[in-house]
């Protein structure tokens, strides 16, 4: 497969790692996490994070995906991606690298993001979210608009059929004219 970005977007505890991961292994690519790129920088969103200091995590992931595509790869991007903004700037990064760009839209019922937030911390898998972090969070989630055409995944995608529909839908971005 060529170079490609594929950008995910899900509110927290939507399972995006693993679907990076799942992705990374069946495409192949390279997974860019931000929220790995703030753990490298000594912040942790789960606390909530400084809208400053995300920009400069920002930065680095546009920096990291235009390095990681120069090279050949494909790369999928782990992150909220909410708001629709950044998106765009996912977008016109994509356009600049003149390579195609599927978003992926995990859409989960909040219900489950919950419960999974519980499980969490009952027995940590990964770095907890505070409460009010969460709810800013879930109210501020902008979803994908319709004309944003993204891949929607639902809880009950399974990761063969998840690989299928991604390859296909940048086999679809590939042929339409940027």
């Amino acid at each position: 497969m060529k170079q490609c970005i594929v950008l995910l977007c899900g509110r927290t505890f939507s399972g995006k790692s693993t679907v990076a991961q799942q992705l990374a292994e069946g495409l192949p690519g390279m997974i860019i996490s931000l929220d790995a790129i703030n753990a490298e920088r000594g912040l942790w969103g789960g606390d909530g994070i400084p809208i400053e200091e995300w920009s400069r995590t920002m930065e680095l992931a546009h920096d990291r995906v235009g390095e990681a595509v120069g090279h050949g790869a494909t790369v999928i991007i782990d992150d909220t991606s909410s708001p629709a903004f950044l998106r765009d700037r996912w977008r016109e990064r994509a356009a600049a690298l003149a390579v195609p760009l599927v978003l992926v839209y995990l859409k989960i019922d909040e219900a489950i993001l919950r419960e999974r937030l519980h499980r969490n911390r009952a027995e940590p898998s990964r770095g907890d979210v505070s409460d009010a972090v969460l709810t800013e969070h879930l109210a501020s989630f902008e979803p994908p608009t319709e004309a944003e055409a993204a891949l929607v995944v639902e809880e009950s995608t399974e990761p063969a059929a998840l690989v299928a529909a991604v390859r296909d839908a940048l086999q679809a971005a590939t042929e339409r004219p940027r």
